[in-house]
């Protein structure tokens, strides 16, 4: 067999969807499986051992537009794919594959795309598979005969090399880090969208606390343009952060996470890269519903304060953000608490 699996887009799922992955590499231990993904998303998957090789789709560059998506259907085609598996649900996605000519095309039946599916699989109702995120892709397997049935276990390990830690370790010490202090990481920011996004002040004001109590330093992560995001945090501590914003490729967000203690974040792609290298997770949420977006982990802790309209899953709130205003540094600081004391500090 000759599969190909279109990855999802973002970070989050694309974690969420590990299992799935590991789950066909198993069951074609002899195929030779490519996975479509975008850079960033090929970048996390290079060393997960669940493909033979990966095929960057730059939606933003040379595959950007209709023209883009055929120049990729056309670099496919010539690659003799015999089955194309979708774990990314968009039209887009079928659409590539049915004008690459993959004979056998299988994802869920949903945006439309039904007619472009050799294999439309009925998506799950409500109640059929368990909550969270993972099962919505182990159940398209199930559901295709390519596994029986779907895993007790609800945790999803990354792998991080040898080297990736080194190199995490080199990252934060060259930022300023000091070798045998416990780590506190923040993620302050989503991709979702605002609605998403704990008060800068609240960050700052709870890390102030833990990082006093255990003489730890603060990490704070982010993309480029969420700069306004971690600054605002920054001016806030009593301790210089080690400031990591916009400095690290996603390849490097798992070997420099898995050397800190633990990670305090909003539902974010960046909070299961964290809970899947194994940090403990103070998981902040607000529109969004963690029984389906937790981080896949025992180790975790979500921090939730419910009014009526949550989880209303939107990207920004049309009236007072109660969801996440009523959510106090003092409720983080006593959820985080506990694992930070339990942490096992090593010099980096």
């Amino acid at each position: 067999m000759r599969l190909l699996i279109r990855a999802t887009n973002w970070v989050g799922d694309a974690i969420m969807a590990l299992p799935a992955l590991r789950a066909v590499r198993a069951r074609f231990p002899e195929a030779e499986i490519a996975i479509l993904a975008r850079p960033y998303v090929a970048d996390l998957y290079r060393e997960q051992r669940v493909c033979d090789r990966l095929i960057e789709y730059d939606a933003n560059g040379v595959h950007a537009g209709i023209a883009g998506g055929e120049r990729l259907a056309r670099e496919l085609r010539g690659q003799d794919f015999d089955t194309a598996l979708l774990l990314q649900n968009a039209f887009d996605a079928a659409w590539i594959v049915w004008r690459a000519g993959i004979a056998k095309r299988i994802g869920y039946a949903r945006d439309g795309r039904s007619l472009l599916l050799t294999d439309s699989v009925k998506v799950p109702r409500a109640g059929e598979v368990p909550t969270h995120e993972m099962f919505y892709y182990l159940e398209l397997l199930r559901r295709v005969g390519w596994i029986e049935s779907l895993p007790a276990d609800n945790a999803i390990r990354f792998d991080v090399s040898d080297e990736k830690r080194r190199r995490g370790a080199e990252i934060l010490l060259e930022a300023g880090a000091r070798p045998h202090a416990p780590r506190i990481a923040l993620g302050s920011g989503a991709s979702f969208g605002a609605a998403r996004c704990w008060a800068p002040a609240r960050f700052a004001e709870a890390a102030n606390r833990l990082a006093e109590q255990n003489d730890a330093d603060v990490v704070l992560f982010g993309t480029a343009g969420e700069a306004a995001v971690t600054g605002a945090i920054a001016q806030k501590l009593h301790r210089p952060a080690i400031d990591l914003t916009g400095k690290t490729a996603i390849a490097d967000l798992p070997g420099t996470l898995s050397q800190c203690h633990l990670f305090i974040g909003n539902d974010s792609g960046v909070m299961h890269v964290a809970a899947a290298v194994g940090l403990p997770v103070v998981g902040i949420f607000g529109p969004t519903d963690p029984h389906g977006t937790a981080p896949a982990t025992s180790r975790r802790a979500i921090v939730q304060e419910k009014p009526y309209c949550s989880p209303c899953f939107l990207r920004r709130c049309p009236t007072d953000h109660r969801c996440m205003t009523g959510i106090s540094a003092e409720m983080v600081e006593a959820a985080a608490r506990p694992w930070l004391t339990a942490a096992e500090v090593r010099s980096a």
